[in-house]
């Protein structure tokens, strides 16, 4: 299993593990009854704090993609597929529109990229601030 940190990013590393791993068990890439690396051990492969991998682990089993059993460890749950085809439907969804728009509007793919680049590192640092509040 490959997840790469890139520190310059405007992303969250937990944000990174997480979609990164989202994207390896909805694929089918990492199948379900997989056991993902323990936290501390991914976390010092990856050069990371043990509490951001805790998180992104905490919101794959909120998302039912992951189940954690203590010392047993933390695996792929059997309806992580499913969950992976509703959301890949849901985006692949919202992107045919957010292409439409942008065709609309003049935009050539580069401008659509780059727009869609800074609306997601504005909704990211907002999320970020939102839950530092709280």
């Amino acid at each position: 299993m490959i997840i790469d940190i890139d520190t310059a990013s405007a992303v969250p590393p937990y944000d990174q593990v997480r979609a990164q791993l989202t994207s390896l068990i909805t694929t089918g890439t990492v199948p379900p009854g997989t056991r993902l690396p323990a936290i501390r051990q991914l976390a010092g492969d990856l050069g990371i704090a043990p509490g951001t991998v805790a998180r992104a682990y905490r919101e794959l089993e909120q998302a039912g993609l992951v189940a954690s059993r203590g010392r047993h460890g933390t695996r792929v749950t059997d309806g992580a597929r499913a969950a992976g085809t509703t959301h890949t439907a849901q985006l692949d969804e919202a992107a045919a529109a957010y292409a439409a728009a942008a065709t609309r509007s003049g935009s050539n793919l580069d401008q659509a990229v780059a727009a869609l680049r800074l609306a997601f590192a504005q909704m990211t640092a907002s999320t970020r601030d939102q839950e530092a509040t709280t």
